[in-house]
């Protein structure tokens, strides 16, 4: 029994010497986490030269757009044919992917040998190959459909401007075919199956076989966004924000990159982890200087990597008693196979011994225990270099993601990550432990590159489908120039049949008069009380107006809710809760006992009869308060004064915040003749020649006129531009068939116009998989405050994910895009329409007054063109390219309804004082 233990101490202390012994020898192979984190922040470094348009040239890392915009989304479907050419063979495929949701893959696949001569001979004789082969296993198959979509793996670095094209940038992997560097090798291919003829084939897609590795892996886990091979050669790929890739246009959403980290290194940014070994693999290879990460990582220099250092150790003596084979000399008889069999669990000393017999070499205990452990640092030193690399694309993508921790898939593939008995946990072990905040789950790729570029191709093709239908769908809100010229146009004849008296009754734009017949000169002054009810909120103020040199205007003001049942209840329960809001402002002032002039911001389609006289011609926004229409709001208002009998005010004015908006403008640029209200509503106002006005007597003059022009189209004159989705949205609506024009523009409307095109979208399996969840289907859930934060320039993709999260959507970036282009469409229209109802306003005022050229000032309220990125933006060039002979300027209010009901309470009275 002594004598077992004995030995085993023996043996142990054997291997600890020989072990040591190594280790001492390629101390510079050996990583410690501190160098890993360094090297990986170098990494990160390349990468960011690579993706930056200054730096990229002189980059090592080239970060090579793929034009590959979306991983898999589970739809795929149909027939496709693959191509993987990378290697010594390639392999032609059929790929089915199957529908139904069944998401079902079912391949057919033939390997071909790539002879020795065609990798070095001329490069029309390699795509002829290939053309041959294609041509060979279609036969074989019975494909002969026409136009049969073909994606092509090409496992070398190409520079993509798109989808289908690629041009080489070099050989790797001993290719050395001639004339193919700096060509398009998608074009070659083309023109070597246009040759060999008998095959209708649509080359859809060049891919990286990264790239096909990790959309395989994406097909099964829509979790993937990163690939990685580690094979014959070594490269990465992941999913990278847009905004951030310098080299091609645009900012929404995603692309593939292929990093080509197999260059790493080439512009000595690893010099200090270059051993002597690695230095000598380099000098003899076909590419010198070049691929130094891939050298010191891949399969194909592995094995004569082991080989140069066993080599050394037995010239110093250090192994085989200091004898050294010819086998051993020789390139290329150590091979990265050995190194995974002298590397397994049970039988690696075994495998070992026998190996090196074979090298012509007699290995004692020893040697085989320090060749073993040779491999391994070798072996280790990959796995710890590439785990460095894959944790700074890791960390990567979390941060563009703005996550603390990230959760992803990783798809691998390539000889040695599949054959290496410990390879793939060294690497997992490893990548886990330089990013704790990032959890990996890697999946081993079934079928490769090649089902990958089928993938590719497929997904290729389900986004052209999906980007049809969704351009079908919109192109009904893009309007072109002359269909706006005709809203102007369909306008200004509304306008003119709004002023006359025998069309006035039947005209779909009601030119209501308001009885203000000037706007402000500086000259008023006062103390004023205000009442703004126009929305879900009432405001009551007390408005100070100074006038002369130091003119100004003071204002307090409290702001109350009107509840939905009060919106919704009787007119005297309505009028009841504004004067009992009115009773409570007057005792927080402590101006119970004061009887103001009052002027009634009433932002709802009025008929006036006089400056303090507005019957209701309808309800808007949600009002739907009965025994309303038809009456005065100005009496309903007196009589529930008089009900509460606490008060008596003295009412001006009855004013439409449009008309406000215009007033509190032309307070500070007399050249504001225009008002218009872009908000929860939508309107306009502007000066008339009082002669224009037939619904009013006199001619002198001019009268402020409220268009109400959201009643525009109510006679069916703009049907040709209104959608199904703006008939969905009317007829859900509290006046169907009313304000027809307001619903295609105002801020209350736009939101649900969006609604509507989500679930037409979600229902054909557009956007969200497909699924309709309960909040998409509720009513008013998509306000219009979304679409103005979902256009903003400013916000990345990210955040629109988590808006839509907040409403119950679990979007992908895909949806987010479609989603944000949606907004995009509605918003644009809207902001188009209102500047085509704008240019028939200032042309018509222009006309007038007999001018050619005119400039003139627009005074603006209302959130949608106040919070809207694009909004304001598009409505005056929309103005400018209509109304060409007009100069129009537009001003923000500032608090224009409050300030414009006191505005104009001031001017009627200096009015009638005058009269």
């Amino acid at each position: 029994m002594f004598a077992v233990h004995l030995l085993s101490f023996y043996f142990t202390k054997l291997q600890e010497d020989q072990i040591k012994k190594v280790d001492r020898f390629l101390y510079a192979m050996r990583l410690s986490d501190e160098q890993l984190l360094d090297i990986s922040g170098r990494f990160r470094e390349e990468m960011e030269k690579g993706l930056s348009r200054e730096s990229n040239a002189a980059a090592a890392l080239k970060m090579l757009p793929t034009h590959v915009f979306s991983t898999p989304h589970g739809s795929e479907k149909g027939e496709f044919l693959a191509l993987d050419l990378g290697g010594s063979r390639f392999k032609v495929l059929q790929v089915k992917v199957s529908e139904d949701g069944k998401r079902k893959v079912q391949m057919e696949s033939e390997t071909f040998p790539v002879p020795e001569e065609v990798l070095n001979g001329r490069g029309t004789d390699l795509f002829d190959h290939v053309a041959e082969s294609l041509k060979t296993f279609m036969q074989k198959n019975n494909i002969n459909q026409k136009k049969k979509p073909l994606g092509f793996t090409f496992s070398f670095p190409c520079l993509q401007s798109k989808l289908d094209e690629g041009v080489l940038l070099s050989w790797t992997k001993n290719y050395k075919a001639r004339g193919v560097q700096g060509t398009n090798v998608v074009e070659a291919l083309r023109q070597a199956i246009n040759k060999v003829g008998g095959i209708d084939v649509d080359v859809l897609a060049l891919v990286n076989d990264t790239v096909g590795t990790m959309m395989t892996c994406g097909y099964d886990d829509q979790h993937c966004e990163v690939g990685v091979i580690i094979g014959s050669g070594t490269n990465a790929c992941y999913m990278e924000e847009l905004r951030h890739i310098d080299l091609v246009e645009g900012d929404e959403g995603r692309m593939c990159i292929n990093t080509e980290w197999g260059a790493f290194g080439d512009d000595g940014a690893l010099d200090d982890f270059i051993t002597n070994f690695d230095r000598e693999i380099d000098a003899a290879s076909i590419n010198p200087g070049k691929q130094l990460f891939e050298k010191m990582v891949s399969g194909m220099y592995m094995g004569e990597l082991v080989r140069l250092i066993l080599l050394k150790m037995a010239k110093q003596r250090l192994l085989f008693k200091g004898k050294v084979s010819d086998a051993l000399r020789t390139k290329g008889k150590f091979q990265t196979k050995h190194v995974c069999m002298i590397e397994e669990y049970k039988d690696g000393l075994k495998n070992t011994e026998e190996i090196l017999i074979e090298l012509g070499l007699s290995p004692t205990e020893d040697d085989c225990i320090a060749v073993q452990h040779v491999c391994t640092i070798v072996s280790f030193r990959s796995a710890n270099l590439c785990a460095a690399a894959l944790a700074s694309i890791l960390t990567r993508i979390r941060e563009n993601k703005k996550l603390k921790s990230l959760r992803t898939t990783v798809g691998m593939d390539g000889t040695v990550y599949r054959t290496h008995p410990q390879y793939s946990k060294r690497l997992h072990k490893v990548v886990r432990r330089l990013v704790p905040e990032c959890h990996v789950r890697f999946v081993l790729s079934e079928s490769g590159s090649g089902k990958g570029a089928a993938m590719v191709t497929a997904v290729a093709q389900r986004i052209a489908s999906q980007r049809k239908e969704i351009n079908d769908t919109l192109t009904d809100f893009a309007l072109s120039s002359a269909q706006l010229q005709q809203v102007k146009e369909k306008m200004r004849v509304e306008l003119e049949r709004g002023l006359r008296k025998d069309s006035h009754d039947s005209a779909s734009v009601k030119m209501l008069p308001s009885y203000v017949y000037r706007t402000p000169d500086g000259t008023e002054r006062g103390k004023f009380l205000a009442l703004d009810l126009g929305g879900t909120n009432f405001r009551v103020l007390v408005v100070k107006i100074r006038s002369g040199i130091r003119k100004s205007v003071r204002m307090y003001n409290k702001i109350y809710a009107i509840p939905l049942e009060i919106m919704q209840g009787t007119g005297e329960e309505l009028f009841d809760h504004i004067v009992q809001c009115i009773s409570d402002f007057l005792d927080y002032m402590g101006m119970k006992n004061t009887c103001l002039p009052l002027g009634f911001t009433f932002s709802f389609p009025c008929s006036q009869t006089g400056i303090d006289k507005g019957t209701l011609v309808s309800w808007t926004k949600g009002f739907k308060a009965t025994d309303c229409e038809g009456h005065d709001v100005v009496d309903m208002l007196r009589e529930a004064i008089k009900r509460r009998n606490e008060f008596d005010l003295d009412i001006v004015a009855v004013v439409n915040d449009t008309v406000g908006t215009m007033m509190t403008c032309a307070y500070e640029d007399p050249k504001c003749e225009i008002g218009l209200i872009a908000g929860t509503g939508s309107n306009v106002c502007y000066m008339e020649d009082m002669k224009n006005v037939e619904v009013v007597e006199g001619d002198q003059g001019q009268m402020c006129i409220n268009t109400e022009w959201g009643g525009f189209g109510d006679n069916d004159n703009i049907e040709d531009i209104r959608t199904r989705f703006d008939r969905e949205v009317d007829e859900g609506s509290l006046n169907v068939g009313k304000q027809r024009f307001e619903k295609m523009t105002s801020g209350m409307y736009l939101g649900e116009i969006v609604r509507q095109i989500l679930i037409d979208l979600t229902r054909r399996g557009l956007l969200f998989r497909g699924r309709i969840t309960e909040p998409l289907k509720t009513r008013g859930i998509f306000e219009t405050k979304f679409l103005s934060q979902i256009e903003s320039d400013r916000l990345a993709l990210l955040q629109v994910r988590s808006i839509l999260q907040h409403l119950g959507l679990d979007s992908t970036c895909d949806d987010s895009i479609i989603v944000k282009e949606v907004c995009g469409a509605v918003s644009h229209r809207a902001a188009q329409l209102c500047g085509a109802g704008m240019a028939a306003i200032v042309d018509k005022i222009r006309e007038n007054r007999g001018l050619d050229k005119m400039d003139i000032t627009v005074g603006v309220d209302g959130t949608l063109y106040k919070l809207h990125p694009h909004f304001s933006r598009i409505l005056k060039e929309t103005v400018k390219e209509l109304a060409p002979q007009c100069e129009v300027e537009f001003i923000l209010s500032e608090d224009g309804s409050g300030k414009g009901a006191a505005l104009i309470t001031a001017v009627a009275r200096q009015h009638y004082r005058e009269t």
